[in-house]
């Protein structure tokens, strides 16, 4: 029996597990922190060998194969050694995909992957086919591999879990945008960063589909360098050369697949603002690549409800509107947050910066930001960036600080938007931690008024 070693005791790794000792391998669990109680008791229900608060390495190279969560980095000193050893290491996407020959729909991008993974599920359900969401956002592809198999999956995927997928056959391949995140991961390289994004092309067929914007530069840079095999729909604001989705002048969603046409008002679509608007359209090529029926794809475009801590509107307090965009954890993210506000807007930013260049939203800050309250745990960088910029200023180390600021500078028409660029884990557990106790701080702030 071979040995089958997994790295982190999260929803990936615990997957990874159960699919692994189903299909015959010796197993064994590693986390050098906690494991949450509830995998804890999932792995001793399955009769699973674990360990947390350090690897013992003894066991570790013993793997015939490394399963490594997308969370731990490949300079980590376990993953080294086993690399050293030549000891293979997968991603749990790639250790899933053998043992499934079910259609996979396949999403990355810097922004809009998960509103684009979770309208695309939406609209397969809606039309009756049989669906799994994984990757970044349902369960684990490998335990749903194991227990519970589906026709077709729809996975989000993150630059981290493409790193090491080798053999993974995407059906749809889809790359919404590139712009800079993660580069502390990537040595401060937008190349390195740019490559990984890429993999989900790897082994793609003449049977298969890319999709991805047309406009974007990085994307158009690279594509410059690399070939694939499978058919390209490009998606555009404007129609383009080869443009397969597009907006006309007259405000129509048009949607060019071989053999299928799709036509739908703008205006109908449940979801507003530019970056959903390429969301939309890469769910509707979608959706005419497998044949779904138009009235089905309309009827998912027109009802699908959006995502948590995306742009979410927490209600209006004393004529201000407050915005959840918890989600924004990147410059190009919070771009399109600020593009799509009118004037008069109180900016929450800060967090952990993971190598942020904020030019980028410079001139959309000049045009519509009156204040930018900090919130995080060391802000200078922000202050030295936007303290001449910005009318006031505000640097606050709490979240609870920065929406007291907020409601006392905010005037009756304006907007608080909570749109960070940073990630969350100076001060919270993850963005949805932060989102939410926001949306709480809201909440009470209703009550007082």
């Amino acid at each position: 029996m071979k040995n089958l070693i997994i790295l982190g005791g999260g929803e990936s790794g615990v997957g990874a597990a159960i699919l692994g000792k189903d299909k015959g391998w010796n197993v064994f669990l590693s986390d050098s922190g906690s494991i949450p109680s509830h995998y804890r008791e999932i792995l001793d229900r399955e009769n699973i060998e674990w360990e947390e608060g350090h690897h013992t390495m003894e066991r570790i190279l013993q793997a015939d194969e490394v399963v490594k969560s997308p969370g731990i980095p490949p300079t980590a000193p376990a993953v080294e050694a086993a690399a050293a050893k030549g000891i293979p290491v997968v991603s749990e996407i790639e250790f899933a995909g053998r043992y499934t020959d079910a259609r996979m729909v396949c999403i990355t991008g810097s922004n809009g992957k998960t509103t684009t993974t979770l309208l695309i599920y939406h609209m397969l359900r809606k039309a009756g086919l049989d669906a799994g969401l994984a990757g970044n956002v349902g369960k684990s592809l490998a335990l749903q591999v194991a227990r519970e198999p589906h026709e077709v999956y729809v996975i989000e995927l993150s630059s981290f879990q493409l790193e090491n997928m080798y053999r993974f056959h995407a059906n749809i391949a889809m790359i919404l945008n590139i712009t800079p995140d993660h580069l502390d991961r990537y040595e401060y390289e937008m190349q390195n960063y740019v490559n990984a994004k890429f993999r989900i092309l790897n082994n793609l067929t003449p049977r298969d589909a890319f999709i991805y914007w047309q406009d974007d530069p990085v994307i158009k840079a690279q594509m410059e360098r690399i070939s694939t095999d499978a058919s390209l729909y490009p998606f555009a604001e404007k129609k383009e050369e080869g443009s397969a989705a597009w907006v006309d002048e007259q405000g129509i969603l048009c949607v060019d697949a071989p053999g299928e046409k799709l036509r739908m008002p703008r205006a109908d679509l449940s979801l507003n603002g530019l970056h959903n608007l390429y969301n939309s359209m890469a769910a509707a090529l979608t959706g005419c690549i497998m044949d779904i029926r138009k009235e089905d794809i309309r009827e998912a475009l027109s009802d699908f409800e959006g995502v948590e801590h995306r742009l979410e509107n927490c209600g209006t307090i004393r004529g201000v509107r407050y915005i959840n965009d918890s989600k924004a954890t990147n410059v190009n993210s919070t771009w399109y947050a600020l593009e799509s506000m009118p004037k008069g807007v109180v900016l929450i930013l800060g967090g952990k910066d993971k190598g942020n260049d904020y030019s980028e939203i410079l001139p959309l800050v000049r045009e519509k930001v009156k204040a930018i309250v900090c919130m995080g745990k060391d802000n200078s960088k922000l202050v030295d960036f936007f303290g001449s910029e910005v009318p006031v200023l505000r640097d606050t180390h709490s979240l609870e600080e920065a929406v007291a600021a907020c409601a006392e500078i905010a005037a009756e028409g304006d907007t608080v938007l909570l749109s960070p660029c940073c990630a969350s884990f100076d001060l919270f557990k993850s963005y949805e931690d932060r989102g939410r106790r926001f949306k709480e701080a809201v909440r009470k702030l209703a009550g007082e008024a």
